[in-house]
């Protein structure tokens, strides 16, 4: 039941943000690209990425968290496995990378500030809806992970994560 809750959050969420919206962009454009030639194709790297991102965070918010990434249903327990060991929101990220590669491949200048928009929104969404909540729901856990793993640029977590959350829970 988790799957299928998560594929329809993907479809209606994801699919209008990363799918729907720059569809729009592109069609309403005019006269708006560049030309990158063969070098277009190097979009398929952040898209790809992006794309693969996406698939393993859904994945540890089902079979760690229990949930998906809907507010509506989300994970009962603190997911701080695969890409979040090493950034708090490797959604997001993910989902800008899918965006900034799909305005490389359709040599789009408008999706990269759609991207730009996009992240914004979410940083904004993050900060004053997301964290506080998270707080809230997970605790000292939460607290530990937070101080461990920075919010946007990925690297190797300050502390472990898994011992920063055990000590935070005693």
């Amino acid at each position: 039941m988790i799957w299928l809750k998560a594929l329809l959050f993907t479809l209606f969420v994801p699919g209008t943000t990363l799918a729907l919206v720059p569809y729009w962009i592109l069609a309403s454009e005019a006269n708006g690209r560049l030309s990158l030639g063969v070098f277009r194709w190097l979009g398929l790297v952040p898209f790809l990425a992006g794309v693969a991102g996406l698939a393993s965070c859904y994945a540890a918010f089902a079979m760690v968290g229990r949930g998906t990434p809907s507010p509506l249903d989300p994970p009962r327990t603190l997911v701080a496995v695969g890409l979040y060991r090493f950034l708090r929101n490797p959604i997001y990220v993910s989902a800008v990378l899918v965006l900034v590669g799909e305005a490389v491949l359709w040599q789009a200048p408008a999706l990269v500030l759609y991207a730009g928009l996009f992240w914004l929104a979410n940083h904004l969404f993050v900060i004053g809806y997301e964290e506080p909540t998270l707080r809230r729901r997970f605790g000292p856990s939460y607290e530990a992970y937070w101080a461990a793993v920075p919010r946007w640029v990925p690297q190797r977590p300050r502390t472990s994560v898994r011992r920063a959350s055990r000590t935070a829970t005693r």
